[in-house]
């Protein structure tokens, strides 16, 4: 499994959530919502430190990372991290 981003993508990190060298995203699932694989389950975003990383994307000295214990929530698939332009948000994609 693989952690990808778009320029776009880290951008909006930078700006909207002011990250920096050093500093840990995580990706995690979370109760409500839905994702194409879990109803019941989305997909979450915080700024948090790692406790046991199951795979990660290290970008311009930022660690964007899912914990190994949310890996199967991606159901095998790999998670590409993206901008929704009309709405200025992030939008996942789960990649086969």
């Amino acid at each position: 499994m693989n952690i990808t981003l778009t320029d776009n993508a880290l951008q909006w990190f930078k700006r909207e959530m002011e990250v920096e060298t050093g500093d840990t995203i995580r990706f995690y699932a979370r109760y409500g919502g839905s994702s194409p694989f879990h109803e019941g389950f989305s997909l979450g975003m915080t700024r948090e430190e790692p406790i046991e990383i199951g795979v990660q994307s290290v970008i311009e000295g930022i660690t964007y990372y899912i914990e190994d214990k949310d890996l199967w929530f991606f159901n095998d698939h790999n998670l590409q991290v993206d901008i929704d332009p009309a709405m200025d948000e992030l939008k996942y994609a789960y990649i086969k």
